[in-house]
């Protein structure tokens, strides 16, 4: 029988059929959980929806918050709910449990949340924190680069050698 195996989810799709493991729906990644995740989800999904204009959407196991860029997603689990939290700041908080670096400006925050009761300062302090960074971002670049442009380093012109004060 032809056909591959996905990437993915490794489950077998036979030649010819229309497969989409990917794509999911926040229903579908929220279903299982238990009552106090449930609860725990719900109180994060309005905290987010509170903060303004924004995309949010289910991709794979998580469900992304995003204004033009993701500022955080929340990763459903059995028995918790994974919080990853874009900020431009390193926390060290119990709350926190990990700091990465996802780029040059920003840093991911895992945390956590077990109960609906966990979903409150400072939790939503730094999802709002999140939610403004691009702004604080784009006004640091704004001003801060173009006030002070870079000490130009090495030979001002090609080929020309310059001396060396001893």
């Amino acid at each position: 029988m032809a056909g591959r195996e996905c990437y993915h989810c490794k489950s077998w799709i036979a030649e010819g059929d229309a497969h989409d493991c990917w794509t999911t729906t926040e229903a579908a990644l929220t279903r299982d959980l238990p009552e106090n995740l449930q609860d725990a989800w719900e109180r994060l999904r309005e905290t987010a929806v509170a903060l303004g204009e924004q995309r949010i959407y289910a991709s794979h196991k998580s469900i992304m918050f995003a204004r033009k860029t993701c500022y955080f997603f929340v990763r459903p689990r059995k028995n918790l709910l994974e919080l990853c939290v874009f900020l431009g700041r390193p926390l060290k908080t119990p709350q926190v449990r990990r700091v990465v670096r996802a780029s040059t400006t920003k840093l991911a925050h895992i945390i956590h949340i077990k109960h609906r009761d966990e979903v409150e300062a400072p939790v939503t302090d730094w999802i709002r924190e999140a939610y403004e960074l691009p702004d604080v971002l784009a006004a640091q670049r704004g001003t801060g680069r173009a006030a002070s442009p870079r000490k130009a380093r090495g030979r001002s012109e090609p080929g020309k050698r310059t001396e060396r004060k001893a």
